[in-house]
């Protein structure tokens, strides 16, 4: 089925008009698109060391083979929306999948480290186009608010749904076909998105007006980067290599550059990507750190476990799937009551409560890492530990989060809370992935890894009880 063009000034089709009333189908076909994003960010985990084996390139490549898709993803969440706005979501959205579809089937044909990292970057472009389109889309879709709410939780499970499937399909999919499997399941995934979408997806409203912030954008990008590398080149090279104090010094740079951009005033040419006003808010601002604590543990964990468990415990990718499930299960599931939790009690507990759980099951998987049933059975049940405490934290902050800021930039507010936490996954991988050895996750060196995490971990726990209101606001 083909569609016409949508004019700039074109009215935009009533949602009941065109589809009547919201179908499960439509739900199910923006559902997929957060489900891909959730899908790439944990299958690629348990195929690195087939991934290393095939390109060659050694820890360091690897640590980007994983941070190139994370980095852009998170540098470019709050313009992905403003895009969304701008130009309109359901066009947005579909660019997102076309471009999704097709990077994955060329990142399967990767015959170098290098271009596999270049492909894993755009992927990550790609992914941040799908995350606000999709709410945009939702919500336009769904205009009773009980309705909506309820769309969104599905899209929130499916998304969790992901988070699971990542490790056990990245680790089965490896063993029977190779590591470039990983990205070719995702090609039928989105093609199957695409087709809902184009069929029953009204389009949003376009807000022509709002301008893009081109500097803000470029710089955001060259900080994270700038970072990343002088982070993970400190490892093999050291903190006095010309390229690590080269990386450090673009960092610093680009960071002043964002900041004096983000106090300009918005004007109808000009949205600055992140207002700084909010960062008036004790909670806003502290809320940020600590959902980017989160993401450092969950995914420096997952990397550091990944390459421990296949490359010292001898695991087949399949077996290391398999032994992320308590970790990822509860993810998929205890979200929902947490949201029940936190309306009751307020996010101050249940965040605490998440951020010492996910210490506590860190600090296991560093202690207890030795073959015997005992271990085996302790290590486990850290993993589920640290499982329901990613599945306490998050819904937490984010209703700290975006309570904390006026209701006019609520959007804003939770696409900064995410690229917050993309930026944590990012800083997770490489500074752990640096306390690893050069080629092996050894046990002494998977173990520093582990406890460093457990600490900052602890430290979040500590600004959870500091920042977070003791009981939510109406």
């Amino acid at each position: 089925m083909t569609t016409k063009p949508i004019r700039p000034d074109a009215p935009v089709a009533d949602p009941a008009e065109r589809t009547g009333r919201p179908g499960g189908l439509l739900l199910l076909g923006l559902s997929l698109g957060y489900f891909l994003v959730m899908l790439d960010t944990t299958i690629i985990t348990v195929a690195l060391p087939a991934i290393g084996a095939d390109l060659g390139g050694g820890l360091a490549a690897l640590q980007w083979v994983s941070n190139g898709y994370t980095l852009t993803f998170a540098a470019l969440l709050l313009t992905a929306g403003a895009w969304s706005d701008r130009y309109g979501g359901r066009r947005v959205f579909l660019i997102g999948l076309w471009s999704f579809a097709a990077l994955s089937g060329v990142s399967a044909l990767a015959g170098s480290i290098g271009v596999l990292i270049g492909l894993r970057a755009l992927l990550g472009v790609a992914g941040a186009l799908l995350v606000p389109t999709s709410l945009a889309l939702i919500a336009n879709t769904y205009t009773v608010p009980a309705e909506r709410a309820k769309a969104m939780g599905v899209w929130a499970a499916l998304s969790g749904t992901g988070l699971v499937a990542g490790p056990v399909a990245g680790g089965l999919l490896t063993d029977a076909f190779g590591w470039q499997a990983i990205f070719l399941v995702n090609v039928p995934v989105a093609l199957f998105s695409i087709w809902i979408t184009t069929r029953h997806a009204p389009e949003t409203a376009r807000k022509t007006n709002r301008g893009t912030d081109v500097t803000g954008q470029v710089s955001a990008v060259a900080a994270l980067a700038g970072l990343t590398y002088g982070l993970v080149q400190s490892g093999p090279l050291g903190w006095a290599a010309p390229e690590v104090l080269v990386s450090i010094a673009v960092f610093v740079a680009a960071t002043v550059i964002f900041v004096l951009t983000q106090r300009r005033q918005e004007t109808e040419k000009f949205s600055p990507m992140l207002p700084l006003r909010l960062f008036q808010s004790r909670t806003f601002s502290l809320g940020l750190v600590a959902g980017a604590i989160v993401n450092f543990g969950l995914s420096g964990v997952l990397f550091v476990l990944s390459l421990y468990f296949q490359g010292t415990r001898h695991f087949s990718p399949s077996v290391a799937g398999l032994a992320f499930l308590p970790l990822t299960i509860p993810t998929a599931f205890n979200p929902i009551f947490t949201g029940r939790l936190v309306a009751r009690v307020g996010p101050r507990g249940p965040a605490m409560a998440g951020f010492l759980m996910m210490a506590a099951g860190t600090a296991v998987q560093a202690l207890f890492n030795g073959d015997s049933v005992p271990e085996t059975v302790i290590s486990l049940a850290g993993l589920a530990l640290l499982g329901f405490g990613v599945s306490f934290a998050i819904p937490s902050l984010l209703t700290a989060v975006v309570g904390a800021v006026p209701k006019e930039l609520a959007g804003i507010g939770s696409g900064a809370l995410n690229s917050a936490r993309q930026t944590g996954a990012v800083m997770g991988v490489a500074v752990l992935g640096a306390l690893l050895s050069s080629t092996t996750a050894s046990t002494s060196g998977a173990s520093t890894a582990l406890l460093v995490a457990a600490v900052l971990l602890l430290i979040g726990a500590g600004i959870s009880a500091t920042a977070l209101a003791r009981k939510t606001t109406t």
